[in-house]
Order: structure tokens, then C-alpha cells, then sequence
């Protein structure tokens, strides 16, 4: 038989539910002192729960993390919320510091006077089992990583782009301007492949550089009227007999030339695919919008490698178009599949678009 309590078994539930968890736990008194710690804080401090419990929480944390939380708490309060976020420097007991995410609510009808560790506003109340506030820490270390590897990639991506727009156009101008001195010596069935050979490069030139320069989130966006912009793009690339039909009239919230990019692309590639009698049809979707065409449509089977780098069916074709369409979507937050249009074409399908109105 055992004297212990309903609400200390309770109170032994709940630490055993913690003490399973990934993420550090903490709870302050409105001392200051600490009251609570799971074992994955003890094992991230490196001290043990004997060495934390009773501590100032100050005792364990550097200024800067005092101050960013206190702005934190700050921030939250002016919102009117309870609860908040805030990133920092962990520090140890041996001294090291890694980078950790921390959540921290305050306690109403407790303490209520803090918000997160390292908090300096204390609210003093009676009661040697009363918290003030609790924190989940985790330690992001891994996330740091891998935005530091995404941001030198980023940086190679922005060299090569330097280098596509500069190094390779420049002799490509100079090739053309070489090309129609040639025609005003000569007249050959020979120079008219050069002529096309020189648009295929300056098409490629420009797909790579739209996908070295589009892999980046989207910072700047715009209300964007789809039929406008739609009608624009269709007017900018060479559709020969192809007809388009515009069902919509909503607007959506995002960055015009990349989005511009995406039409002209599924333009291209319906008309490379389907022919120039293709019909190509712009309408809504439940957050988002869909482009379809009446060609022949993309099988089940290659609808996801129709995405990957150079993939293509058409000699003609450089196998970026549609790569650079999944590029922009990517970058804005949006979700592309692929279905089958009402007459059995392709239908390109955007999802978790901001649509307004």
C-alpha cells in the first residue's frame, strides 16, 4: 500500500508524460526559482534536477537571452496574448551554447507576472506550490544548419546566375552578330539551323537563370488579377492558333513576374504538346486556380517526373518550363499537382493560394 495521494499520482502522471517528451520543460515560481524541469532540460543544462530545482532561473541563462525574452513578453502583452516564442542561445552548465526555440505561457490566476526564462518582471504570491510561468524548449540546431547550408546554396545559385546572364549571353550576342554578317555575304540553308541553334541557346540561357534566381521564398507580393495578368502572358508568347479561355475573375496575392513565369511556361508547354490548335483554359479552384489544355494530357506515370530538371517529350523543348512552374509555386507556398482536364489534357492544379476576391 502506498500513502501517496489522487493528486499526487496525478502530479507523477504528468511528469512521467514529460519526462517522455524530445522538447526541454520548465516551470518558475514567481520567485524567480525554479520549480519544475523535465529530463531532457536537465540533460540540455547538464546538471542534474536536484542541482536546477530551487535555483534563481537567472543563474542559468545569458543577458542576451534575458533581454530577448523580456521583449518577447513584452510583445506578447501589447498583443494581448498570453503566450509567445522566442529564439536564443542556450546555455549550459559546462558553459557551451547552442541555439534553441523556446514557447513559454504565462500562467493566468497564477503568478501571472513572467512570461519566459530569463523574464525579469516577478510577481511575488503566496503559496510555496504557485507557478508563475512555463516554458518548451527545443533545441534547433539542426534547423540552423540546414538554413546556413540553404543560404550558401543560395549564394552559389546567385554566382551562377551571374555567370548565365553575363558570361554566356555576351558570346551568344556576339555569335548572332557574326551570324548576320555571314547572311549579307551569303545565302545558305546552313545558317538558318545556326539561327535556330542560337534561339535554343538563349532559351536555355533564360530557363536557367529563372530557376537559379527563382529558387528563393517570396518576400514582396502584390494583388495579382488573373485575367489581366493571364491575357498579358498570352499576348508575350507565340500561341500561333491556340485559343485561351479565361474563367475567372479573382485576384490572388503574390509576385507578379514569377507568376508570370508560371503561365508562360504551361502556355509554351501546352502548345509544344498539344499543337498549335490547342485550347488552353484559366479558372478557379478552391484556394487556387487550375490551367488546362484539350492535348493529349501526361500519364499518370510520368506526372511527377514531368517536374524533375530536363525532363521532356518535345525535341524542341528544353525540360525546364515546367520545373521552373514547380520553382515559383514552391517559392510562394503554394501546392501544384497535376490531373487530367475535363477533355482529357493536362490540367495543372495550384493549391493553398491567397486568394482575394
Amino acid at each position: 500500500m502506498t500513502d501517496e495521494s489522487p493528486r499526487d499520482r496525478e502530479i507523477r502522471r504528468y511528469e512521467t508524460v514529460l519526462d517522455s517528451l524530445d522538447d526541454a520543460v520548465y516551470a518558475v515560481r514567481p520567485d524567480g526559482t525554479i520549480a519544475y524541469v523535465n529530463d531532457r532540460y536537465a540533460e540540455m543544462k547538464g546538471a542534474s534536477r536536484e542541482e536546477l530545482i530551487g535555483t534563481d532561473v537567472y543563474d542559468w541563462v545569458t543577458e542576451e537571452a534575458v533581454e530577448k525574452a523580456k521583449r518577447a513578453r513584452r510583445e506578447a502583452e501589447a498583443d494581448g496574448r498570453e503566450a509567445g516564442a522566442v529564439e536564443y542561445e542556450f546555455l549550459t552548465a559546462g558553459g557551451e551554447r547552442f541555439p534553441v526555440e523556446m514557447r513559454f505561457n504565462r500562467l493566468a490566476g497564477e503568478g501571472g507576472g513572467g512570461a519566459a526564462e530569463g523574464d525579469g518582471d516577478e510577481t511575488v504570491e503566496d503559496g510555496a506550490d504557485a507557478l508563475d510561468r512555463v516554458g518548451v524548449i527545443r533545441d534547433v540546431s539542426e534547423r540552423k544548419r540546414r538554413e546556413e547550408t540553404l543560404r550558401r546554396k543560395n549564394e552559389r545559385l546567385e554566382e551562377f546566375a551571374s555567370i548565365v546572364s553575363h558570361d554566356l549571353r555576351n558570346p551568344l550576342s556576339a555569335a548572332r552578330g557574326r551570324l548576320d554578317l555571314a547572311r549579307e555575304e551569303c545565302d545558305s540553308e546552313h545558317l538558318d539551323a545556326v539561327a535556330d541553334a542560337h534561339d535554343r541557346m538563349g532559351t536555355l540561357i533564360d530557363d536557367l537563370l529563372a530557376l537559379a534566381r527563382d529558387g528563393d521564398g517570396v518576400e514582396e507580393t502584390e494583388r495579382v488579377p488573373l485575367r489581366e495578368l493571364v491575357e498579358s502572358c498570352w499576348e508575350g508568347v507565340e500561341t500561333a492558333g491556340a485559343t485561351l479561355r479565361v474563367e475567372t475573375d479573382r485576384a490572388v496575392r503574390a509576385d507578379r513576374s514569377r507568376l508570370r513565369q508560371v503561365f508562360e511556361n504551361l502556355v509554351r508547354n501546352a502548345v509544344e504538346h498539344a499543337g498549335e490548335g490547342v485550347t488552353v483554359t484559366v479558372g478557379d479552384l478552391d484556394g487556387g486556380f487550375y490551367v488546362a489544355d484539350d492535348g493529349p494530357g501526361i500519364t499518370e506515370a510520368d506526372r511527377e517526373a514531368v517536374f524533375e530538371s530536363g525532363y521532356t517529350t518535345n525535341d524542341e523543348g528544353t525540360g525546364f518550363g515546367l520545373e521552373i512552374v514547380e520553382a515559383v509555386a514552391t517559392a510562394h507556398g503554394w501546392d501544384v499537382r497535376i490531373a487530367e482536364s475535363e477533355s482529357g489534357g493536362a490540367r495543372f492544379e495550384f493549391a493553398g493560394v491567397d486568394v482575394l476576391d
